[in-house]
């Protein structure tokens, strides 16, 4: 047993050699790179083609959407868009060719339009060429097919226009101008087998930010996503000056470039298997945090059926409950019960309810209170203070009572709104 464990792993470690030395041919090394860029030892250069099918994969981009391209671990895609524009697209051009560094280019029909010779300098470098609208309208999702399928089908024609083959030279990529995206228009570009592009992340180049800003945001998105689709923009001064510090970072860093280019009957799409696919692809330490899409399924018959009895359910049909049913004589108890006497309602006139629901009685209701509440004279006190208090509140409360009576008189006579009354008052009265 021992030593065919031992036969095992040295069978296993020579494996695991091998695979790392195929593994390193595979991805090849900067030095590997540089040679392919004559002229410049310490270019980045590209790493690898990526062929892709358009049809088995429509949709890419993790920023909109569920997959993205298969890239390996440190590889990054560069995308520019809204070009060309000769003063700041060929100085990019200049850079990318100067790093032998193949990239992905979205023109827009209206500056292929106006200058097709940026066109056909992005194609004789290489660079795959793909298209972006006719005017860039940032209404895409809200556009019906009569208005998209003109910018759509503008922006092939004069970027084709611009080719000398263009069956050849253009690919079937299509990103919506400000990722503006809509169901309708992705499915009219991927009935057309055209694959429709967002990107892992940008670097906010079209924003008023900095050169510098715009170089760190595109390296540290990239660093937290360890691979992906990068979105630039050709036409910006920013961009141009960023390009250089990133190129520098992708070097630094390990980072590999991947040429893509679509699939023809002469050149197959590069194997992949479906989880290459997505962005971190999930293991089998890692539980996967979506479940399954329901789908849609067509019910042949439509009948329902029969609710189910107590025999074919197995239960009992004298099954007594655990709580004790009423009887017919307690459902009755509300119908016995004697109906209430009128009188019970009946407020009299003159009393103090009635006065309170005036504002010129609440002073005689007031007294009627005071009267009832405190007696007219103190059994057990004497005294001439007592005699005098008494005398003093007689004196006011005599003309005063004459004249609310006056007042509530005239009041019930004229038929005024009742007002609500201050408990408050009542008691600092009655003090």
């Amino acid at each position: 047993m021992i030593g065919s464990s031992v036969v095992v792993r040295t069978r296993s470690w020579i494996v695991l050699c091998l695979g790392g030395f195929l593994g390193l041919l595979s991805v090849g090394t900067p030095a590997a790179f540089a040679a392919d860029c004559p002229g410049h030892p310490d270019a980045l250069g590209t790493s690898r083609t990526l062929v892709v099918d358009p049809r088995e994969h429509p949709r890419i981009g993790t920023m909109q959407y569920r997959e993205t391209l298969p890239l390996r671990d440190h590889e990054v895609v560069l995308t520019f868009d809204d070009g060309p524009l000769p003063k700041y697209s060929n100085q990019i051009l200049k850079m990318l060719d100067d790093e032998c560094i193949k990239a992905t280019f979205f023109i827009i029909g209206q500056q292929a339009k106006a200058n097709p010779e940026g066109v056909r300098k992005l194609v004789a470098a290489g660079h795959t060429v793909g298209t972006h609208s006719m005017n860039h309208p940032l209404t895409f999702d809200r556009m019906p097919i009569e208005k998209f399928e003109p910018e759509i089908n503008g922006g092939i024609a004069w970027t084709s226009a611009a080719m000398t083959d263009p069956t050849k030279q253009l690919a079937p990529f299509f990103r919506i101008p400000g990722l503006m995206r809509a169901e309708g228009v992705e499915n009219y570009l991927i009935s057309r087998g055209i694959q429709v592009w967002s990107a892992d992340f940008p670097a906010d180049d079209w924003r008023h930010v900095s050169s510098d800003r715009v170089y760190q945001l595109a390296m540290q998105r990239l660093e937290a996503k360890g691979k992906g689709i990068l979105l630039l923009h050709d036409i910006q001064a920013r961009t141009v000056a960023a390009l250089p510090k990133i190129i520098r970072d992708l070097k630094a860093r390990g980072y590999r470039i991947v040429h893509v280019v679509p699939a023809t009957a002469d050149l197959p799409a590069t194997p992949t298997t479906q989880v290459e696919w997505l962005l971190h692809p999930p293991t089998e330490t890692t539980p996967i945090a979506r479940w399954p899409a329901v789908p849609n399924f067509v019910f042949a018959q439509t009948k329902t059926l029969p609710a189910p009895s107590l025999a074919d359910l197995n239960a009992q049909a004298a099954h007594q409950p655990l709580l004790p049913r009423r009887t017919k004589a307690q459902l009755d108890v509300a119908s016995t019960l004697p109906v209430p006497d009128r009188d019970l309602f009946a407020i009299p006139e003159g009393s103090v309810e009635v006065l309170l629901s005036t504002t010129l009685s609440r002073r005689a209701a007031t007294r009627l209170a005071m009267a009832s509440e405190t007696p007219r004279t103190t059994k057990g006190k004497s005294g001439k203070s007592a005699a005098k208090s008494h005398a003093h509140r007689t004196a006011h409360a005599a003309p005063a009572g004459a004249k609310h009576a006056a007042q509530a008189k005239s009041a019930a006579s004229k038929s005024a709104a009742p007002h609500p009354t201050r408990v408050a008052s009542l008691k600092k009265r009655a003090q």
